[in-house]
C-alpha cells in the first residue's frame, strides 16, 4: 500500500480504469427494471417472472461476491473481473432470446455471477487497497459514483434503445457493453495486490474472526435493509409509476435520477467518512431513507412528486457502501477485505432477493405496492438502530493480520 500524497501513474491510472469498469458493470444491472413492463407484455407473462429472474440475479451475484473475493484476495482482481464481464455479457445476451419464462429465471443466475464477479465492489476493494488509509474513504466513494453515473445514462439509453430497436437488440446491446470492462481490467490487475500468500490458508479463520466481532455482525444486517431498499426501488419503482398512468418514460427518468444525485451523495458520503462517525452517518442514510419513503407514500403520486422522491433517494442509494466497507477496513483491516466485503455484499443481496421477488409477488397477489413500500420503511428504522452500537476501532483480525 503506497502512503505517498500522489499516488504512483499506474495507481492513477487504476483508478480512471476502475471507475469506468464501475460505470458498466452498474448502470444496465441496477436499470434492467425498465425492461419489466415491455418485456411482460410482450410475452404475456406475470411480473413474478421477471422478479423472480432479477431476484435469482441478486442472490447469485451475493452468492458469488465472497468466492470472487476470496480469489481476488489470492491472486488479485483482474482476472476476476475479466471472468466476470465475459459471463455476464454471455447472460444478458441470452436474455435477448429466451422466451421461455423457466429459462429466463435462470438467465439470473449466469447474469449473477457475472455481475458478481466483475461489480464495482471488486473495483473499489482493490483500489482501497492500493491507496493511503487516510484516502480510503474518498476512492470508495468515487468508485460508488462512477457506479451511480453508469445508473444515471443507463435507464434513459434503455428506454431510448427499447423504444427504436425493441427490447431484444435493445438487451444484446447492454450484453456488448460489458465486453469494454476487458481492456480496463489489464489496468486494475497491474497494481491489483495479493493479501493473501501463496499457500496461506486462513480464508476460515478470516471469517469465523469476523463473525464473532458484534461489529462486523451489525455491518453484515444493516446491509440487508440496504439490499432490500435498493432492489426494490430500482425494479418496480418503473412499473410502480406506469400503474398510476403516468408516461413510461418517467420511470426511466426517475431511475436515472437516482443515478445523478448518487454521484453526488457518494462523494458526500466519502467525504463525510473521513471527517465524521461512519457509523452515526449511516445511521442517519437509514433513517432519512425511512423518512422520504413514507412521505412518498404518503403523497399524491405526480410527476413532481416522483422527482423529488428520486432525487432524495438518490442522495442515499449507494452512499452507504463506502461507509459500510470503509468501517470493514477499519474494524477487520484489508488482508481479507475482498473476501469479508463479498460476505457483506451476500447479505445485502439477500435483502435484494427478498425486495426483488417480493415486490412482485405482493403486485400479483393484491394488486398493489403498498405493503412494500411500508416494510421499506420499517426496515430503515431498524437498520437506524442497529448501526449506532458499532466499534470504530480495530478488532481481534484487524490486530491479528497487522
Amino acid at each position: 500500500m503506497t502512503d505517498e500524497t500522489t499516488e504512483p501513474p499506474a495507481v492513477t491510472a487504476a483508478i480512471y480504469a476502475g471507475c469506468i469498469i464501475a460505470f458498466i458493470s452498474f448502470g444496465f444491472a441496477a436499470t434492467f427494471g425498465v425492461f419489466m413492463r415491455p418485456m411482460t407484455e410482450a410475452l404475456d407473462w406475470p411480473r413474478t417472472v421477471f422478479s423472480l429472474s432479477m431476484a435469482v440475479q441478486a442472490i447469485s451475484w451475493g452468492a458469488t461476491q465472497p468466492l470472487a473475493g476470496m480469489v481476488a484476495d489470492r491472486f488479485g482482481s483482474g482476472k476476476v473481473l475479466a471472468a466476470g464481464a465475459l459471463m455476464a455479457s454471455l447472460g444478458f445476451a441470452l436474455r435477448g432470446v429466451v422466451t421461455d419464462p423457466v429459462l429466463f429465471i435462470w438467465t439470473g443466475v449466469i447474469v449473477g455471477i457475472g455481475t458478481g464477479c466483475s461489480a464495482f465492489q471488486i473495483v473499489i476493494i482493490a483500489l482501497g487497497k492500493v491507496v493511503a488509509p487516510h484516502k480510503r474513504s474518498f476512492i470508495l466513494g468515487l468508485g460508488t459514483a462512477s457506479a451511480s453515473a453508469g445508473m444515471f445514462l443507463a435507464a434513459p439509453v434503455s428506454v431510448y434503445l427499447i423504444s427504436e430497436l425493441g427490447w431484444n437488440t435493445a438487451i444484446f446491446a447492454i450484453a456488448i457493453s460489458y465486453l469494454m470492462i476487458l481492456p480496463m481490467a489489464i489496468f486494475v490487475n497491474r497494481v491489483s495486490v495479493a493479501t493473501v500468500k501463496a499457500g496461506e490458508s486462513q480464508f476460515a479463520y478470516a471469517v469465523k474472526s469476523a463473525f464473532q466481532d458484534r461489529a462486523y455482525v451489525l455491518l453484515f444486517v444493516g446491509f440487508f435493509v440496504c439490499g432490500f431498499h435498493v432492489a426494490f426501488i430500482q425494479n418496480h419503482l418503473p412499473a410502480y409509476i406506469g400503474d398510476a398512468g403516468l408516461a413510461a418514460s418517467l420511470g426511466a427518468r426517475s431511475l436515472a435520477l437516482i443515478g445523478l444525485f448518487n454521484i453526488a451523495g457518494s462523494f458526500l458520503s466519502g467525504w463525510s467518512g473521513q471527517r465524521f462517525s461512519k457509523k452515526r452517518v449511516l445511521s442517519g442514510i437509514y433513517l432519512t431513507r425511512a423518512i422520504v419513503i413514507g412521505l412518498f407514500v404518503l403523497a399524491p403520486l405526480s410527476p413532481g412528486s416522483v422527482y423529488i422522491f428520486s432525487a432524495a433517494m438518490g442522495i442515499l442509494w449507494l452512499s452507504t457502501v463506502p461507509l459500510t466497507t470503509s468501517l470493514i477496513a477499519q474494524t477487520q483491516g484489508v488482508t481479507y477485505l475482498s473476501t469479508l466485503g463479498g460476505l457483506i455484499f451476500l447479505s445485502h443481496q439477500s435483502g435484494a432477493f427478498i425486495g426483488a421477488w417480493l415486490g412482485g409477488w405482493i403486485y400479483d397477489t393484491y394488486g398493489s405496492y403498498e405493503p412494500m413500500w411500508w416494510a421499506a420503511v420499517a426496515l430503515g428504522l431498524f437498520a437506524t438502530l442497529i448501526h449506532l452500537p458499532i466499534r470504530e476501532t480495530p478488532g481481534p483480525l484487524a490486530k491479528a493480520t497487522r
